[in-house]
């Protein structure tokens, strides 16, 4: 007994329906009306801010003086009051400064920003704690912003990195402050010339850059001491084009 001779275009039909179905993706997810779900946006990159110091540390030398461990073995001071300018303009507060700038431009840009402390009325945090904060918010990177107190003659700028690297974060880490070195040069600032080289400095002895556990990097921004980079550190004009540099070089890093 013969089988039944199917039409041709049915069989055509449905050879052609199961190889298009073999090379098909697997069908979106659909909501009960029919309609497909959304996809989620993927979360925004963290960034942690570092504003170095803080405007009570003065005040409160016993907290600020307290050993604690310097990630590589050893302890150093809680924290330090910081440099000033001849005329009275301090550290602390140029770095809150400027982290706020920065700030407002990397959420402008998508970014989560975290910071170390928030004001610049307090005692601390200790540069242990600052160090694990970037673990803490599951940053991409952390920045610690700061300004130098040298001797009145030297200048410009430079970024340190831990080196040798402690938490396997070493290419990273150098990376950031590579990109960071870059912008702050391509907005018009110089690498100093009287500490580390082409302004990257590969240090040991920074304890919050030791703790990290995330690429890390911190900006000296230039020389309080130094009596033209005080008038550029201690100016509001000043301020932002140093927010325009540092950010741009935090939004190169992360690709965006």
């Amino acid at each position: 007994m013969h089988a039944p001779i199917r039409p041709v275009a049915v069989v055509l039909a449905a050879v052609a329906l199961c190889a298009a179905c073999a090379g098909a993706a697997p069908a979106a997810p659909v909501t009960p009306s029919g309609t497909p779900e959304p996809v989620p946006p993927a979360p925004p990159p963290v960034v942690v801010l570092d504003p170095g110091h803080n405007g009570g540390n003065a005040a409160d030398p016993a907290a600020i003086n307290r050993p604690v461990p310097d990630g590589r073995g050893g302890t150093k001071a809680c924290n330090t009051t910081g440099t000033a300018t001849d005329d009275g303009y301090p550290e602390h507060a140029f770095n809150w400064d400027l982290a706020q700038r920065v700030r407002q431009r990397l959420e402008a840009a998508g970014v989560r920003v975290v910071l170390t402390r928030p004001d610049d009325d307090g005692v601390g945090p200790c540069v242990d704690e600052r160090g694990a904060a970037g673990g803490r918010a599951g940053a991409a990177a952390v920045v610690s912003l700061h300004a130098d107190g040298a001797a009145p003659a030297a200048a410009g700028f430079h970024v340190a990195h831990a080196d040798p690297p402690v938490h396997g974060t070493g290419p990273e880490a150098l990376r950031l402050a590579g990109t960071l070195r870059d912008a702050l040069r391509a907005g018009g600032f110089t690498p100093a010339g009287y500490i580390g080289r082409d302004g990257l400095d590969g240090r040991p002895d920074l304890a919050g850059l030791n703790h990290s556990t995330v690429p890390a990097a911190l900006v000296e921004a230039g020389n309080m001491r130094n009596a033209a980079e005080a008038q550029v550190l201690s100016s509001p004009e000043g301020r932002e084009r140093y927010a325009d540099a540092v950010s741009a070089g935090v939004l190169g890093y992360l690709g965006r």
